[in-house]
């Protein structure tokens, strides 16, 4: 794998994390709930509880 494409990965990942916890962060204000998927059943967790 090329330097270039680690790079934008890393980048990406990066990203992903950072939109992850802004969004625990803005339903932790809203008293929120986030919804998983865990061995294909739904799952509702209050963002104050992760």
């Amino acid at each position: 794998m090329s330097e270039e494409i680690k790079d934008i990965r890393d980048k990406i990942l990066k990203g992903i994390a950072l939109s992850y916890e802004r969004l625990v962060a803005q339903k932790k204000k809203e008293d929120g709930y986030l919804v998983f998927s865990k061995d294909g059943e739904i799952v509702k967790v209050k963002a104050r509880d992760l």
